[in-house]
């Protein structure tokens, strides 16, 4: 892979990339990044926000579960021109053996099918029998020899999660994420106890470390999180993605969202039992993205259409209670939902989502910059809509 110059270091951007920036900023109110769960697939969406750091386009709210959310940690924690040599050294850190020598990163583009299926194979072998550096570690003696019963949920794993703790610590300056005036943070998380989803917010109250870990601490690999008294799962077991946080939640002014989806709801029919695996966590994980997305665009289209007909009420009846509860439901925002998905590798399978090679981790790296890449080339997909389809959505991959 050709390396890159680091962030903030780079030649200016071009007129196009700064005019992009500009319309962008003339037109919408709101710029969001959302970002699924995926394990190591999360590195494609490391690269869609590279070449969104290219055209200088910046995030003012970024949502993120489970990998999305560690992500979003590593973007909101740093300054503007230095999120992605961040992300690229939280990266390279985590897809790094703990303990027997790391395979270096190459090109296998060429090799034949097989090879590569079992070189990523490989790989995912050692991440469950070792681990990944900074990341997680394997618990002994693992939890199956233990005859004590743990006294505290944050024990009952298959992995330690500390080295995660201490990555995040080491990359993350949690006084910038606290500062939502440079950019709205949201977390998701499921509560162990009640099963209920929750979101952590820093408009609510400040995010610490543990609110990223809870949000990734997908059982039985990795344990609860302790937060103010409950312990947390990895939100992705109840909704992998927080777009209907955001569609919900955000000011009434005009949106432009970025949706990075690590799963596929469409697939292929499984034809053996590794396909099945597969298959089935693509149909879990996708988490009815475009079901949330149909709900949202009827409910903003109402919303539109309620916020027209209230323009005709005469000024006279506008303090009428009547008027004035409808006013709270009628919206004459207008959004536009570029949704990227990230897609499969032939060789990778079942396994994708803890196969932390480094040379897979670049792949889908390379494949994310190259997808917003190709995004950003059309800026007739950013344009805002028109009131009359107060809500687009753009699904946008390369040919």
């Amino acid at each position: 892979m050709t390396p890159r110059p680091r962030p903030g270091t780079e030649p200016p951007g071009d007129k196009p990339a700064t005019a992009l920036a500009q319309m962008v900023a003339r037109s919408y109110g709101t710029l969001a990044l959302v970002l699924q769960g995926g394990g190591a697939l999360g590195a494609y969406q490391a690269g869609v926000y590279e070449a969104l750091a290219e055209a200088d386009l910046r995030p003012r709210w970024i949502a993120g579960i489970s990998i999305g959310a560690l992500n979003a940690a590593i973007i909101a924690g740093n300054p503007v021109g230095h999120r992605a040599e961040k992300l690229r050294e939280f990266w390279e850190t985590i897809c790094k053996p703990p303990f027997l020598p790391a395979t270096p990163a190459f090109d296998s583009s060429g090799w034949p099918l097989p090879l590569q299926n079992g070189f990523s194979g490989f790989a995912a072998w050692r991440a469950l029998l070792e681990g990944q550096a900074g990341f997680f570690l394997p618990r002994v003696p693992p939890p199956f020899l233990s005859f004590q019963r743990a006294a505290n949920p944050a024990g009952v794993s298959w992995y330690d999660t500390r080295p995660l703790r201490s990555t995040l610590e080491r990359l993350v300056d949690f006084d910038r994420i606290n500062d939502p005036r440079s950019m709205r943070v949201s977390v998701g998380a499921v509560n162990v106890r009640t099963g209920n989803f929750a979101y952590f917010d820093n408009t609510q109250g400040p995010l610490r470390v543990e609110h990223f870990m809870a949000s990734g601490a997908l059982p039985p690999g990795f344990p609860a999180v302790e937060i103010d008294g409950e312990f947390y799962w990895d939100g992705g077991m109840v909704s992998n993605t927080p777009l209907y946080k955001v569609l919900s939640e955000r000011p009434c002014h005009d949106a432009l969202i970025f949706q990075v989806d690590l799963w596929r709801a469409v697939g292929e029919l499984p034809r053996d039992l590794a396909g099945v695996t597969e298959r089935a966590k693509e149909i879990q994980y996708s988490s009815r993205t475009r079901l949330i997305t149909e709900y949202m665009r009827l409910t903003q289209e109402n919303q539109r259409l309620l916020h027209d007909l209230m323009e005709l009420v005469p000024p006279e009846r506008r303090e009428d209670p009547a008027f004035l509860r409808a006013q709270a439901h009628a919206s004459g925002a207008l959004t536009n939902l570029v949704h990227l998905i990230y897609r499969d590798k032939p060789y990778e399978g079942h396994y994708k989502d803890y196969e932390f090679s480094l040379t897979s981790m670049r792949t889908h790296w390379q494949s994310g910059l190259a997808d917003m890449r190709h995004t950003l080339a059309h800026p007739q997909w950013l344009e805002p809509p028109t009131p009359a389809k107060p809500f687009v959505t753009h699904d946008v991959h390369r040919a």
